[in-house]
């Protein structure tokens, strides 16, 4: 059996999230999976590096599968793209060495988050931001997000805690205004379930004056979910890149191989 990786985009708006379901044939694992099999011949599971919710969008998800035998990775993602639909597409296949995962070799994640804040959404970009008309302390919300970045428990920024760890490392936080336009943008080692959408519904209360840097940062320190921000729509959520190292270099690298940063 050979290994390859798949990096994939996709418009999550119709799709009921990355992982399969049995009570719906709306998942872009189940997709996925559905198409290689009828290019193949023979069932293929297909892991994703992490899920995303139903209408989270990708521009570079990783996902890993087994092959037997070797294939032409151009051919293979030509086929591939000629038969998912058109919301999908892989982007890259690469062979990789037998033991890579897709989730379990990934040393990190970038998300974006997206806000349109003008009074009436924009027509051409309201499938991928949250429209929130009020307007917004940008000051307030870099000081609050400053006091997110490093390793704690966030614990208050999940809505399924399911018995595991919930410490984790944000490396940044990053705001980018584009007019009337905002961008947040996240990076980390790991992101549980709602964790970006929460973050970012908790920044936006800091920049209405709901809630203070003070207040957020005390979340780190045994907070509860009930105590953060609202759980942020879906539909302005994408995730941009997924982080891998390469053996034996200490190089962390993003879903094509470019490097990102060394230790």
């Amino acid at each position: 059996m050979r290994t390859y990786k798949l990096t994939i985009a996709y418009d999550g708006t119709r799709y009921q999230g990355w992982q399969r379901q049995p009570d719906t044939e709306l998942t872009i694992q189940g997709t996925l999976e559905r198409t290689i099999r009828d290019l193949k011949g023979f069932s293929v599971e297909v892991h994703g590096s992490g899920r995303t919710d139903g209408g989270v969008h990708a521009e570079a998800q990783t996902a890993s599968i087994c092959l037997p035998g070797k294939v032409d990775e151009e051919v293979f993602q030509a086929e591939l793209n000629r038969m998912l639909p058109g919301d999908i597409r892989v982007t890259g296949a690469k062979l990789v060495k037998n033991g890579f995962h897709a989730r379990y070799s990934a040393v990190g994640k970038r998300y974006e988050y997206n806000i349109d804040m003008r009074e009436k959404a924009d027509v051409f970009t309201r499938k991928y931001c949250f429209h929130f008309p009020e307007k917004l302390d940008i000051k307030a919300m870099k000081a609050a997000a400053g006091c997110l970045v490093g390793q704690y428990d966030f614990a208050a920024f999940t809505d399924r805690n399911e018995d595991q760890s919930t410490v984790r490392k944000i490396y940044d936080i990053q705001m980018e205004e584009e007019g009337s336009k905002l961008k947040i943008v996240y990076e980390g080692n790991g992101f549980m379930y709602h964790m970006v959408r929460i973050l970012t519904g908790t920044l936006l209360e800091v920049g209405t004056g709901k809630r203070t840097a003070k207040e957020t940062a005390a979340l780190l320190r045994g907070g509860e979910r009930w105590q953060a921000g609202f759980l942020a729509p879906a539909c302005g959520l994408t995730l941009k890149e997924v982080y891998y190292r390469v053996t034996g270099q200490g190089v962390t690298c993003n879903t094509t191989g470019k490097m990102i940063k060394k230790g």
